[in-house]
């Protein structure tokens, strides 16, 4: 059997629908799919997550300029007779469309002509990020291009159960709950490093709380109100007893860097199979501000860490965090609770060990194994093979 993926973003990039999509067609593969990828091209110096070998189709790289104020997302020509021939000499059995940009449409497209089966996935509310760009009028439009691009699909897949609910408020009947798992093997309190705290540490005090925030730096992830959130809460607690780090890189980031006070760190990309692990793990607090997400896939990376979370109940955040139980909710954007929260927890190590222990229980109950045994499943259903 064979599986075409069409997406928009693929490695190096990093962000929640590349590291799924890895982990798709990696389980898939182990599974017996033979497997081929379309995506743009990046260039060849980008750091981020690391390619898989896929085979036997390997991956089609179609061409691709940097994004408008946003360079780590490609903006991919329409390379529409390419795709068709690709998809053509591979002859998949199923295509698999991850995103709903120009390479999900292309792969929509292609796969109509030569009569081969469409699943999707919905991975991220477009719709909702307008206001956070300051395009409030747009979300309308773009949550009915989003509905006409699903519904021409045999299934939809989802990670998360509000937008499940969005997608039938859309008129999606055919959505499936699939993509919520996290690698508690990669990601896990053992890979905690205790130089790594004493390089960031430096003159504060060796058992300082360290808050940790994972996140693309763009302005519907709301890292501004942890960035405040840290500040007010090392006015009372002190930096030598608080500190923070940001991972990710984004079009916010010279705008965040400028506001973050004394006690931040921003350490840009990291590897996800080394680096990035060592910091969750490394790390006492996870804060997570964003109100947008359909799943919250660092949400789950953290909690397999051992870390606490503090975030709001919003979309798929909602789905993992159980305030009192493996962290602390707090309002949409409320600095003052989220500070508050951060005082609480650095100055009680006790109630953070018993949050974490939570937090683990949370993670590990989110298994990879059973979610791709789930969707080989589907694909066979769909494909019409026992």
């Amino acid at each position: 059997m064979r599986v075409m993926y069409c997406t928009d973003t693929w490695t190096p990039q990093v962000n929640g629908v590349t590291v799924v999509t890895v982990r798709s067609l990696t389980g898939l593969m182990e599974r017996g799919w033979e497997a081929m990828v379309v995506a743009p091209a990046y260039p060849p110096d980008m750091p981020g997550v690391p390619a898989p070998t896929i085979e036997p189709g390997g991956v089609l790289s179609l061409p691709s300029v940097p994004f408008p104020n946003y360079p780590d997302i490609r903006a991919t020509w329409p390379a529409a007779a390419r795709v068709r021939r690709a998809m053509g000499a591979f002859r998949p059995d199923l295509v698999h469309c991850a995103t709903e940009f120009v390479v999900g449409r292309l792969g929509m497209w292609a796969a109509r002509s030569c009569g081969v089966p469409v699943v999707t996935s919905y991975h991220t509310d477009f719709a909702r990020y307008a206001a956070a760009y300051g395009t409030p009028w747009l979300e309308r439009p773009i949550r009915a291009a989003i509905r006409r691009f699903h519904a021409r699909a045999a299934r939809t897949f989802t990670p998360g159960r509000s937008a499940l609910g969005d997608l039938a408020a859309m008129g999606i009947p055919h959505a499936r709950l699939w993509g919520r798992g996290v690698d508690t093997e990669c990601f896990a309190p053992a890979r905690r490093r205790a130089a790594w705290r004493q390089r960031l540490l430096g003159d504060a005090d060796a058992d300082a709380c360290v808050i940790g925030c994972v996140s693309r730096l763009a302005p519907e992830k709301g890292v501004d109100a942890v960035l405040e959130a840290y500040a007010q809460a090392a006015g009372e607690v002190g930096t030598r007893r608080l500190r923070m780090v940001v991972a990710g890189t984004g079009p916010a980031e010279a705008r965040l860097r400028a506001m973050a006070g004394p006690g931040v760190s921003f350490l840009g990309t990291l590897c996800r199979e080394t680096e990035l692990p060592a910091v969750y793990a490394s790390c006492d607090i996870f804060a997570f501000a964003s109100l947008t997400e359909t799943l919250g896939l660092v949400v789950l990376e953290a909690m397999a860490s051992g870390l606490p979370v503090v975030a709001t109940p919003a979309q798929g955040v909602a789905e993992s965090l159980r305030d009192g139980c493996n962290g602390l909710a707090v309002g949409p954007r409320d600095v003052p609770a989220m500070a508050a929260a951060f005082v609480q927890l650095a100055r009680d190590p006790a109630r953070r060990a018993e949050l974490a222990a939570g937090a683990l229980a949370t993670a590990r109950s989110f298994s990879w194994e059973a979610e791709l045994d789930r969707l080989d499943a589907s694909y066979r259903e769909v494909i019409g093979v026992a």
